[in-house]
């Protein structure tokens, strides 16, 4: 009998060959900027956990009288099992941070995109998406039967086409949705360009800040506060897995969106919830972001010093905004050569990133900076960057 899967192992080759193999390093031991990744001490530029709350004592300690409390599991779905008071509270305290009437939290950013567009559009209606949306995005959108679109990435004059486009072909309900920060390349959607043409065209709005909250706005509230967009942005998507430094994902607006997801989003209905520890610790890390603006100050003070170190060194940082600190390297084989070389010579875990991830000919290490690094981590990052980017001809 033939192996039907022989594709599988020739497909893998094919990657490692291209230099798009993604090498998955095993940790052991807590998020931080130093961990223990394949039994090695190392300087962690991976992480999505901009706060440093991923082992925050607090965090830890409510987590923990959570699972003595509540128990490990959730047993179900909510609308069978029911909701632990917990996630109510999270829901109305996640409500008041964002400043809006309402929240309903899922297992995921991921899960929040794929639930939310699918029960807002369907047949005869239409989608309008930046080109650099997120992966979560892109496939909530293929769940649909909405007629779909494609945008020049944070152009709004592009978008007015597209949207004027779905008018056109007789769209009855018009969704624009853009990414806040996008991941790669850490640049900011221009979301009051976007939610102007979106009111001119009668178009709903919805943004994905899972890089936006905790870093972007007051105490880090997210793109919306950042733009002063408030009560003009119909849906919010967020993640509580990066600077909340948890699990989790949700979404934002009215009392009568929130309702209808609860209703119709197949993650909410046919997913169990996060675990109760979980949801203390989203709890615990929101007490941490309301009562001061220490960590987020501190990220971007981190991150511009970060930069200036880097860019002092020649290197090309795209075109970010945020905290995330694009490597621009070009080809995957060099992306992959200059990870391994930090992390076997000098002690440093950054990732290299190529395609699907990113287009073709744009790798790149991605760098991110937290408040949880010290002056000293940032200087040895950079100094190992430089030497790396010597050896290997990148910087002069």
């Amino acid at each position: 009998m033939s192996d039907r899967t022989a594709w599988l192992t020739e497909d893998l080759e094919a990657l490692r060959s291209q230099g798009l193999y993604t090498t998955i390093r095993h940790i052991a031991g807590p998020q931080g900027p130093w961990l223990i990744a394949d039994g090695r001490r190392v300087l962690n530029f991976c992480s999505n956990n901009y706060l440093g709350l991923a082992n925050h004592p607090h965090l830890v300690t409510a987590a923990r009288a959570a699972v003595e409390e509540y128990g490990v599991g959730p047993g179900a779905v909510r609308t069978i099992a029911g909701t632990t008071i917990l996630h109510d509270r999270l829901e109305e305290r996640l409500a008041r941070f964002k400043g809006v009437p309402a929240t309903v939290s899922l297992q995921s950013g991921f899960a929040a995109n794929l639930g939310t567009i699918a029960a807002l559009v369907g047949e005869g209606d239409a989608i309008v998406s930046d080109e650099l949306n997120h992966a979560s995005i892109v496939d909530g959108v293929r769940l649909t039967r909405a007629a779909r679109s494609v945008y020049r990435h944070a152009d709004p004059d592009d978008l007015e086409r597209a949207v004027e486009a779905a008018r056109s072909a007789g769209a009855g309900r018009v969704l624009v949705i853009t990414d806040g920060v996008f991941s790669m390349d850490g640049d900011l959607a221009p979301l009051d360009a976007v939610v102007a043409v979106a009111e001119r065209h009668e178009a709903l709005v919805m943004v994905d800040d899972a890089h936006g909250e905790g870093v972007l706005g007051r105490g880090g509230r997210g793109i919306v506060d950042h733009f002063g967009l408030h009560g003009r942005v119909d849906v919010e998507v967020g993640t509580m897995s990066k600077a909340f430094g948890v699990m989790g994902g949700y979404v934002a607006g009215s009392t009568a969106l929130v309702e209808w997801l609860r209703q119709r989003a197949r993650p909410f209905l046919f997913s169990s919830a996060v675990t109760a520890a979980d949801v203390a610790a989203c709890l615990a890390a929101l007490d941490l972001l309301e009562a001061s603006t220490e960590l987020v100050d501190r990220l971007w003070d981190n991150a511009r010093r970060f930069k200036e170190m880097m860019a002092a060194a020649g290197f090309d940082l795209g075109t970010s905004t945020t905290p995330i600190t694009p490597v621009m390297l070009g080809e995957a084989s060099l992306a992959q050569a200059f990870s391994r070389r930090l992390f076997d010579g000098e002690a440093v875990f950054a990732q290299a990133i190529g395609f699907p991830t990113v287009p073709r000919g744009k790798a790149r290490i991605r760098v991110m900076v937290s408040a949880a690094h010290s002056r000293d981590d940032l200087e040895r990052g950079a100094a190992a960057f430089a030497r790396v980017g010597k050896e290997l001809g990148v910087v002069g």
